[in-house]
């Protein structure tokens, strides 16, 4: 499944040359993964609650081109692998206007427990995700 979510870029978004700043992608990265989760009927606050959290382990990002100020931006967000303890997401970033390549990025996140030690990502999770 791949999910799309738009964020409109405001002032508070950028640095002093009306660029959206570099660590913001992280943000709207976080949204995305945080929507996707939620269409496949994953509730991140009722996995905190049961002790299940996600730490994100690696981020490799890729800028493309500069957002500014003004443009709205659409987030392309997919899970293309769940293993026993992690997930992998990819987002793919564009310009609504034209189209244009922004930021293409990768996020591996980790399963913890409330003690912060790696578990395995619940059964009926993992198979949720995995479409089964």
């Amino acid at each position: 499944m791949n999910h799309f979510m738009e964020i409109k870029i405001y002032y508070e978004d950028t640095d002093c040359g009306n660029v959206v700043y570099y660590a913001n992608y992280l943000r709207y990265m976080e949204r995305g993964r945080t929507e996707y989760l939620s269409e496949c009927g994953v509730s991140v606050k009722d996995l905190m609650t049961q002790g299940v959290f996600f730490t994100v382990n690696r981020v490799e990002v890729d800028y493309k081109s500069s957002a500014r100020y003004g443009d709205t931006l659409v987030i392309e967000t997919r899970l293309p692998e769940v293993t026993a303890a992690s997930l992998l997401f990819e987002h793919v970033m564009k310009d609504k206007a034209t189209g244009r390549l922004l930021v293409e990025c990768k996020a591996r996140l980790v399963c913890v427990g409330a003690d912060m030690k790696p578990k395995r990502v619940p059964k009926e999770i993992a198979e949720r995700l995995r479409g089964e």
